[in-house]
């Protein structure tokens, strides 16, 4: 049976929990919506972890940078919402990874903001490089 779409594994879902702040909203209470992209990065890089991303500039000079970013807000997320940001994720090559990211409000039906977003290894010149073997190997684990 061949398929023409490839059909990629996600990891299993991260959850990362936040506090959403007055000064995370607008005059009406509502989060502003750039804010969400800070609470999507700071949920990958619970997953990947601050120390792994620290020795990967220290040592090797690698990083990583928002290549495609893709953002659906669906519902306001409020101040003093405490909300779920749900993460998977899966290689695309060894430049690049695609993370599907959700928000999600207490006791919702559905998720308030959806978002693709690709990410990839850069080196300290700003071109693109493989992922080192070992990061891929300790994210696989992680999943």
């Amino acid at each position: 049976m061949s398929h023409t779409s490839v059909e990629h594994q996600y990891s299993p879902v991260h959850s990362f929990s936040v506090q959403i702040y007055y000064e995370d909203t607008d005059f009406s209470g509502v989060v502003y919506h750039p804010n969400f992209l800070k609470y999507f990065e700071r949920a990958r890089e619970h997953v990947i972890g601050a120390g792994v991303l620290s020795q990967l500039w220290q040592q090797q000079q690698l990083g990583f940078a928002v290549y495609r970013s893709d953002m659906l807000c669906h519902d306001g997320v409020e101040f003093a919402d405490i909300i779920d940001v749900r993460t998977q994720f899966y290689f695309e090559s060894k430049y690049r990874t695609v993370w599907k990211q959700q928000i999600w409000r207490p006791n919702a039906k559905k998720p308030a903001v959806t978002a693709t977003i690709e990410m990839v290894c850069m080196n300290q010149k700003r071109q693109l490089a493989p992922m080192p073997v070992e990061l891929i190997a300790h994210l696989s684990a992680g999943s």
